[in-house]
């Protein structure tokens, strides 16, 4: 169902071109009168109308990524992960990629052989936990800091890496379990364990992570 706020776009809507009708009829104005590139939401719209919804948009961009390379390529792929990521810059679609069950194919994605699928599931897992305890709980739960550890420090391509550092900094930050898993995850020529880093002093936290930003430019 559409949110209130687009219930009212769409309701302001009608009643201005209501009100352009009715002053059309008196004045005899014409079409040229009209603003054409004035309009109601199109997602709105479409959910009004019964589209697909945010959800019904994250299980077919997932199902594109997790389906066989032979029915859908990897251009194809990429679309589907740009749409996806783009859909859980909204807290509330990012929250529900635990009740759409979408972790365990997300972080499944982190060992995919080819490093353009390897770099949107960490980019994807930064976005949805930045600024959001909820999917910092659930990157932890589903034991994505490890593997993302893992990526930022020895995997193959630069890209990659540089993605999973990105998705560590947002993971951990203010959320102490996961900078205690961090610590515990990192190999000690990056990082010596035990330090008990503050999640939530920044300066503590940039230091470790700048040690994996330096390592992932390597």
């Amino acid at each position: 169902m559409a949110d209130q706020a687009s219930l009212n776009q769409l309701l302001q809507w009608g009643i201005e071109n209501s009100d352009a009708s009715r002053n059309d009829s008196t004045t005899q104005a014409t079409d040229q009168q009209r603003d054409p590139t004035r309009g109601p939401n199109a997602a709105a719209l479409a959910e009004l109308l019964g589209g697909p919804s945010d959800a019904d948009r994250m299980r077919e961009a997932m199902s594109a990524i997790v389906a066989p390379i032979d029915q859908v390529d990897l251009e194809n792929k990429l679309i589907a992960w740009d749409n996806f990521e783009q859909l859980i810059e909204q807290i509330d679609n990012a929250n529900n990629i635990e009740s759409l069950g979408m972790w365990p194919p997300l972080l499944q994605q982190l060992d995919n052989p080819e490093p353009e699928m390897r770099k949107m599931a960490a980019w994807s897992m930064s976005t949805a936990v930045q600024n959001n305890v909820k999917c910092q709980e659930k990157l932890l739960g589903v034991g994505a800091i490890p593997k993302l550890a893992q990526r930022a420090v020895d995997d193959e391509n630069q890209a990659v890496r540089k993605k999973a550092v990105n998705a560590l900094s947002s993971g951990v930050r203010n959320y102490q379990p996961g900078m205690d898993e961090l610590e515990k995850s990192l190999p000690e020529n990056i990082w010596s364990r035990g330090q008990g880093l503050d999640a939530g002093d920044m300066d503590s936290v940039d230091e470790v992570i700048q040690k994996l930003r330096d390592q992932a430019a390597r």
